[in-house]
């Protein structure tokens, strides 16, 4: 059974930039879609990004693009997330996902995921 372990949350300040990362064991994850996702206090959790198998294709929340920048080094099993121009609003607990079945190419929708991570607080503050 994959399992993922985020890293990288912390506080930051308004305007600044912090990189997250998903470590993954228990199986490989070159085919399966990743994605990052996001909850804050009293809401649902919101699509953020997704990477395709190779990393060749990228998608974004409409909140984040041009600010966010998701990868992966499948050598390494590990998901990244470059966040930069933070907002308050951005703050918010963190979750990598997988799709370890290999169903997708990538994917935007939470169920669609059936590997998540315990998650990281990212807190973005004046």
């Amino acid at each position: 059974q994959v399992q993922l372990v985020e890293s990288g949350g912390g506080l930051v300040q308004i305007g600044g930039s912090l990189r997250l990362s998903c470590a993954a064991s228990g199986g490989t994850l070159s085919r399966s879609a990743m994605g990052w996702f996001r909850q804050a206090p009293g809401k649902e959790r919101e699509f953020v990004a997704t990477i395709t198998w190779g990393g060749g294709m990228t998608y974004y929340g409409d909140s984040v693009k041009g600010r966010f920048a998701a990868s992966r080094d499948n050598a390494k099993n590990t998901l990244y997330l470059d966040m930069s121009s933070l907002k308050p609003e951005d703050t918010a607990v963190y979750y990598c996902a997988a799709d370890a079945s290999g169903t997708y190419f990538y994917s935007m929708r939470v169920s669609e995921y059936d590997s998540w991570g315990q998650g990281t607080q990212v807190t973005v503050s004046s």
